[in-house]
């Protein structure tokens, strides 16, 4: 399969399931969970959400240039996105509040994430071209 058509379809699915955790968060946990943990799920939801995106331009991206730092930036946002909002999520439903540690690892590979989409952006030959023309 295309690398860039996998992660904008991993994207797809994975807004897919951050609109159904959110539905799940706020009408089946609202009220058995504190409201605390409530924020945490949200939180999870939100920034599942936010990645998905962001997996849906390195799509994209891969799909006007197979650069390698754009196929990083997509396994950074996906493993990110599985660590930090999966051990909230998880958190959130079993009370296992040692999962509260391995969210920041979640939260360093979308950092990393965002940061090799931005170098790759940056250094993509002919957006720079196109940046520098005008």
């Amino acid at each position: 399969m295309n690398t860039g058509r996998g992660f904008a379809a991993a994207g797809a699915a994975l807004a897919f399931l951050a609109v159904a955790a959110g539905a799940f968060g706020a009408h089946l946990l609202e009220g058995r969970v504190s409201p605390n943990a409530l924020d945490t799920f949200e939180t999870a939801v939100r920034y599942q959400m936010y990645h998905a995106g962001g997996l849906l331009l390195v799509g994209v991206m891969i799909g006007r240039s197979a650069a390698a730092a754009f196929v990083w930036a997509g396994k950074l946002f996906l493993a990110g996105t599985i660590v930090f909002s999966g051990s909230l999520y998880l958190l959130v439903i079993s009370g296992w509040s040692w999962l509260g540690a391995v969210a920041p690892l979640g939260g360093l590979c979308l950092l990393g994430g965002w940061a090799t989409l931005c170098w790759a952006l940056l250094t993509l030959p002919a957006l720079r071209q196109a940046a520098e023309s005008s």
